[in-house]
Parts: C-alpha cells; sequence; structure tokens
C-alpha cells in the first residue's frame, strides 16, 4: 500500500491528530533540516486532507439546506 493510498484512508480525525503531532515536533525544535522539511511537507499533505474532508462535508451541508428549503 502506497503512502498516497493510505493517506486517502485517513479520516479527518486522524489527520488532523497527526497534523497537530506535526506541528508540535516542529515547534520543539531540535530537528535537522531535512527532518524538519520532511514535517513540514507531511504537515502540507495533511492539511490538504484535512481540507477535503471539511470541503466535501459543507458540500454535504449546502445540499442538505437546499433540499430543505427548494
Amino acid at each position: 500500500m502506497t503512502e498516497e493510498t493510505k493517506d486517502e484512508r485517513l479520516s479527518y480525525e486522524q489527520a488532523r491528530a497527526e497534523l497537530a503531532s506535526v506541528v508540535e515536533r516542529l515547534e520543539a525544535g531540535g530537528a535537522t533540516l531535512e527532518e524538519s522539511l520532511a514535517l513540514w511537507e507531511r504537515g502540507e499533505q495533511l492539511t490538504g486532507i484535512c481540507q477535503a474532508w471539511l470541503d466535501g462535508a459543507r458540500a454535504r451541508l449546502d445540499a442538505a439546506r437546499q433540499e430543505h428549503t427548494g
């Protein structure tokens, strides 16, 4: 299973928790430049996953509202 496939299976909550961990590690310092860059890149990936979940939830809410009022 590729990293991308695993990421597609992350729930919003899992992605958010991992993102919080990445941020904590970056804020703590002590990582090498290479490690910090890898953490930053992972954080960007996780942010995208969270945003996709939120966008999907917004679309579902908008559709439900439209059904209810339309």
